[in-house]
Formats: C-alpha cells, structure tokens, sequence
C-alpha cells in the first residue's frame, strides 16, 4: 500500500496544496489538499501532473566537468575544489564585480535565494539576477518610489473588494492570486460585484468578465491618461483620501487637466461612454487592480504601471479593504535598493541598477559579459534556473555564455543552460528536499508553509543549499566553528540558539554568514541546509511579523519563532503564521512623507508627451514586421520550463502560433500548417493554430516550449525571437509587443 503526503505544488507562484502518493519510494499520483488553509482543495492541470516534473528522463545524478566540450562525471571533492580556485582566482585577478550569482527564482523554493546572495556578499558583488528583475523591475521601482521600498507589494484585497480590475491579466490561465479561477468566477457571477478586464483580446478571463475593454494593444498608457483625465474634468477625485494620504497630486494634476481624452480614447478603439462608466464605477466603488504581464511587459509599461498606480492613490484605493494592500510576510521579497544612493551598484556597460527588490534584470545580462569594460562579467553561478529558456534572447545568451571564463549551473536535469556549463551540479528536486517560498497573496493572514521530502533523492544529489554551503566553506568565507556548537546541534533547538548567540557575540563575522553557518551545524544533523536555515529565519523574524504572529495565536517570547517552527513541522499542510491588522496598513508605506508619493520626476516628460497624435504615430507597424508578437500566452499546458517531458501534454495543442482566423486566411494560412515566424532577433517555426480567440494583428506564441528532451527538441522556443535589448528603461523585457511577420513555411 502506498503513503499520501502533504505537500504543495512547485510549478508556479500559488503552491497550492497537494498531496503526493507515495509507492515503493516513488510519486506515482498527486491531489488537491483540501487541509491546505490556502487551497482549500484547489489545483490546476499542472499540480496534478507533478510527477512528470520529478521523473524526468535527463536528470542528473552526479557532477558534472566539462572536458573537451563533452561531460564527465567527477566527485563532489573535485567539482568543488576546482570551482572555488577558479572563483577567487578571477575574483583575485579581476575584482568582484567579475562575479554574477542568477537564481532565487525557483517557483518552488526560495531559500536558496539566501545561500547564494550570501556566498555572493561574502565575495564581495552585489551583481545578483532574478526572474523578479526579468518580470517586475519597473512595478517594484515604482512601488519603491510610491510606497517608500520596492517589497512594498500592495497586492489586490480581492475578497473584500466590489470590483476586481485585471488589467493586462489573464487570472484564468495564469492564476496569481489563491483560487484565481474559482474567485474570478465568484466575482463575475456575485451581483453585487463586478469583473473588469482590459485586454486587447478576448481571454479566458475576459470571456466572464462583467465589463471587457478590448483597449489597442500598445496604448495601455494613453487609456489610462485618458481615465484619469476625465475624473480630473469630473471632479470625481476622492479629495478626502488625497488629502489624508497622497503626496504630490497638486504638481501632476496639471498634467491631465485640458487633455483630450476623447481623441485618446479614439486611439484605444474604445467607445467613449463604455470609459466614462468605467471612471463613475471607480469612483464609486470599492475596487482593487490586478495588473499583469500585459502591462508589465507591455510598450510603454513603465508609464502605465506608474499611471495605474496613480490612479488608484487618485481613487483612494491604496492602504484600504477591498483596494490594494500591503500583506504581511515572513520576510520581505527581497530588499530595498535606491538607484540614487551612491553605494547602490550599478551594471558596467548597461548602467543599470538593481530594481526589483535589490536584483538586476536577466536581459542585460549578454551585454554585461560580451563588454570590453575591464569589471565586465566573467563568472555567473546558476542555480534552479534555466536562462536560456526563460529569459530573452536566446542568441545573446550562448553567445555570451560561450565567452564566460567560468559558468556553473546547479539543476535536476542537463537544461539548455546547463549543456553550456563547465561545471554542472546536481540538485535534490523539491520533493526530495526541505523547502518554501514567500510569495505574498494573502491579507490579512499570512500563509507559510514547510515543504519536507517526500522521496529520498538519489545518492549524490544535494540541496541547492548545500551545494552553495560547500561552495562558501571552500573558498573559506566561514568563520571556524567550535566544536561545541557542532555538539549543541545534536540537542535540542534553543540551547543551540543560545549556543549560537554566544558564538555570534564572539565571533561577529558570523553574524553575516549565518544561513551557511546553520547549514554547517543544524543542517548537517537534519541534512537539510534549507531547514536549518528556515528555523533561523523564523527565530530571527522582523518585528512586523512577530507582531502578526501574535495576532495568530503564536503568543510573543524567546521561543516564539521555534513554537512556529514547530508547528509548522506537525502541520505539513501549512498553516496561518500571522494576521495582519487591516487598520494599520498605512503604517507600512515608508516615503519620506509617510503617504503614497505620486510625483515621479524622471516621468514627468514622458507623461506630459503622452497623447492621441504621438500614440497613433507611433504604433503604425512597420511593413517588414506588420504584426504583434505576444511572447508568452498564458495556458494549461505551460509550466516555465519546468515541465520538460512532453507526455503530459499529449494529444494537446501546447504550443502553437495562434492568430486571428480572419487574419490567417487574409494570408493564405490553414490551421494545423507549418509557419515561420520572423522577428528583429530571429525566426522559428511552429504549428499554426487559428482562433477568434486571438485579436487581429496579433500573434500569440507559448514561453517554457523549445526543451530538449533525450534526443528531441519539443515545442517552439520563443525568446528564440525576442530581443534582450529590446526592454524599458529599468530592464524589463517588451514580451508583449514584438514586432513581427508569419509566413508559410
């Protein structure tokens, strides 16, 4: 008889609850946890083919060197002693801005995160890279600016709110809140509450929407000016709010005063009257935005993000129920880096601070390593993700790649990126190890869960954790352990916090290595680096959460960090950590002002400029590429590239170029046929797929695709067709308007 074990699913941002059954020491089935506080029995198609993520048919069980451009295996004693001589001797030769850590990205688990930007510290670069500064730089600048730190993640109260604004966001297919499709469903069918969608398409989420504004793709901007224009002539501003809680409305209210929103709304292919309704609603109804990649990596999705934000703080809808708030977290999403301090680092050939919570955007990257600058890049540490599938340019990145004096990846599988390594590692996957992430999608609780193995992994393999613990410990950025504190590890957990205090008082340095110390000592005794460093992360938690946790039940003392980590082993299923008090939501916006800042100088310009003549001038497609490429279609079939063996989708249409059916055969295209696609970066070809579902002049092709399985490549890669220069002014990449051409093959 097999054994089912809580868990949680690692293929995207939700984690919902599952539950694995476990037969002969290996996952044959998975299920939605109904024990889950956060799921409460809800998963996707994805969730439930978990097993095709853990088994898949290149894993790696060994480390790897290359030798003559083909692998072979070595010992660990070997990989790591090689790796670490030749990190600090670049690093010696070179200095520290040689050195790049990529990673902290794995939907599954994040405290890898805190092993490899400590080892990175520890080197001396702050040259980290995210997929956080791959989708949310602009966003999270802007939130640094508006709400005083960049982790200031004012989310949608969805629960409490009247209306759900998605702009950009296909909640249906790309889930991004807890139980997107059975809370969008709810929304749209509860009469007293209204589903709002723009989106240039009719999307599964438009398709239930109460109100669709199919706005032209590319003028997201230009709408947005144009809403806050008319409740400006309306006097529809919630002056109470502004005056309470908005800093700087006085100097960019000019700029929508006199502006033509007719003409503009006239270059969204909108109705005027079906907009003015949508402005009464928002300055009537308590409603919260659910912006997504559409605008994050749309054109011109600095200014629309920005205008957004705006627009909610005109609304009164930052820092109240049913609006957007800042949930509680653990630990912050990152840290906190203003480009204007002098001591923030920026790249060498880009210029480019780190945006997104303290990381720098993949898609500079290629451009970081091929510089002739004398501090350009010339090693990168990979760990648990996959760049040359997920991030833009695939070109650029071997190219680049191919010019590193030293890559190393750690993964479970022999990935793309990973063939191009001189070094490879191999990794425990999530069910076979201890992990967690901190994804803040709740208010007011706080949701953390401990994810523990559920199969033993094989022989060699280890944590990310630990394989970057080793790393540290051989380049010697450990300070010496004393014995007695390896002894205390054995007992039990508070007299090794007060063991480990008393080392830490001694020996200062410690204090800034303490996730691999803890993973010397408590992570040798539960072989879990992860784990030990979770226990220290709750022991040492911010205020703010020990106060929330409070308000759960988890009574305030020295031991209140072990009590939750206690309980957090005896409920597997996870569990509610913290409570947030809605009332003192505001407390937490950190600007300088202590309100919500909407005066952004370096805008200014840009928003001036923008109007009706410029917009209309500026989005007429060129003849070469007369098309609109969306990079990245949100579906059931698609998990990043995480999913990479293509028998769980079989017999499915995964990865297609979908276009409008009109527009198709205006081209003399048939669905089912084989065509090329052409942009600025490259060509691809893929199966044509023909759907009123798509908007004319616009093509949608699916991301995580173009993975090579055994001997075959499966699917379309599609940033085999996207420009990583081709990005906004902090880095994010324009996914959602590539410029292109579709012909038959």
């Amino acid at each position: 008889m097999g054994e089912w074990h809580k868990t949680g699913c690692v293929l995207c941002a939700q984690n919902c609850g599952l539950e694995l059954l476990v037969e002969d020491g290996r996952i044959i089935k998975s299920r939605p946890d109904k024990d889950n506080l956060r799921s409460e029995g809800y998963a996707c198609r994805k969730g439930l083919n978990v097993v095709y993520h853990q088994y898949p048919k290149d894993r790696l069980t060994e480390p790897l060197k290359k030798v003559n451009g083909k692998f072979e295996p070595i010992s660990w004693d070997q990989a790591i002693t090689e790796i670490a001589e030749k990190m600090q001797a670049i690093a010696k030769e070179h200095g520290p801005r040689s050195l790049a850590y990529m990673g902290g990205s794995a939907q599954g688990g994040h405290m890898e995160a805190a092993f490899g930007l400590t080892w990175l510290r520890s080197m001396g670069s702050s040259y980290y890279y995210s997929s956080g500064g791959q989708e949310f730089s602009d966003s999270w600048w802007l939130f640094g600016r508006m709400l005083g730190k960049q982790y200031n993640l004012a989310v949608p109260d969805e629960h409490a709110t009247e209306m759900m604004v998605a702009w950009g966001w296909n909640g249906m297919m790309s889930h991004q809140m807890p139980q997107a499709r059975k809370t969008l469903r709810a929304i749209s069918k509860d009469p007293d509450k209204l589903l709002v969608v723009v989106d240039p398409r009719v999307s599964e989420t438009a398709a239930i929407a109460n109100i669709h504004l199919a706005v032209k793709p590319g003028a997201d901007a230009l709408l947005i000016k144009a809403i806050i224009a008319i409740i400006v002539k309306e006097g529809w501003e919630n002056s109470e709010y502004i005056q309470a809680h908005v800093q700087g409305w006085d100097r960019i209210r000019p700029w929508f005063e006199g502006f033509d929103y007719k003409a503009a709304i006239a270059t969204c292919e909108l109705e005027l009257d079906q907009v003015t309704e949508l402005c009464r609603l928002m300055t009537t109804k308590k409603w919260c935005m659910h912006p997504d990649l559409g605008l994050y990596m749309g054109r011109k999705g600095m200014l629309s993000l920005y205008l957004l934000k705006t627009l909610a703080a005109v609304c009164g809808r930052f820092g109240v129920r049913g609006g957007n708030v800042i949930p509680g977290f653990v630990v912050p999403m990152g840290f906190h880096a203003d480009e204007r301090d002098p001591k923030t680092w920026r790249t060498v050939e880009t210029n480019m601070p780190p945006v997104a919570a303290g990381s720098f955007p993949p898609a500079v990257m290629p451009e970081e390593i091929l510089s002739s600058h004398p501090d350009h890049l010339r090693a990168v540490y990979v760990s648990a993700v996959n760049p040359l599938r997920a991030y833009p340019d695939t070109q650029a990145y071997e190219e680049a790649f191919a010019k590193l004096d030293l890559l190393v990846v750690n993964d479970i599988v022999l990935s793309e990126t990973a063939r191009l390594a001189h070094y490879v590692l191999p990794c425990r996957t999530f069910y076979e190890s201890c992990d967690t992430t901190f994804f803040p999608n709740n208010f007011p609780e706080v949701f953390f869960q401990i994810r523990r193995p559920v199969v033993e992994p094989p022989p060699l393999c280890l944590e990310s954790c630990q394989i970057t613990t080793l790393l540290a410990d051989k380049m010697g950025l450990i300070p010496e352990i004393p014995e007695e504190l390896y002894e205390a590890a054995k007992g039990d957990r508070l007299t090794f916090g007060m063991k480990l205090m008393e080392y830490a008082g001694a020996q200062p340095n410690a204090l800034k290595v303490m996730p691999l110390v803890l993973a010397k000592t408590l992570g040798k005794e539960w072989d879990s680096a992860a784990l030990a460093a979770i226990w220290g992360l709750l022991m040492t938690a911010p205020k703010a959460f020990r106060k929330n946790a409070a308000r759960a039940g988890f009574e305030p003392g020295m031991d209140q960090g072990d009590r939750i980590f206690q309980a957090l082993l005896d409920k597997p299923q996870g569990l509610w950590a913290g409570i947030v008090d809605p009332d003192e939501n505001f407390c937490l916006i950190k600007t300088p002002s202590g309100k919500v800042e909407v005066f952004i100088p370096e805008l200014e310009e840009d928003i001036k400029a923008l109007d009706a003549d410029s917009e209309s001038a500026a989005m007429v497609m060129p003849k070469s590429f007369p098309l609109i490429l969306n990079a990245g279609r949100h579906m059931d079939y698609n998990a990043n590239t995480l999913m990479r063996n293509p028998e769980w989708n079989k017999g499915k249409r995964a990865c297609t170029v979908a276009m409008h059916t009109e527009q198709a055969k205006a081209l003399g295209l048939e669905d089912g046929q084989q065509v090329e696609v052409t942009t600025e970066a490259g060509s691809a070809r893929g199966e044509l797929q023909t759907t009123d579902q798509v908007r004319r002049g616009t093509v949608l092709i699916p991301h995580g695709f173009g993975l090579q399985y055994g001997d075959d490549v499966y699917g379309l890669n599609v940033n085999h067709l996207t420009k990583n220069t081709h990005r906004s002014s902090m880095g994010t990449p324009i996914h959602r308007f590539v410029p292109c051409r579709v012909e038959a093959v």
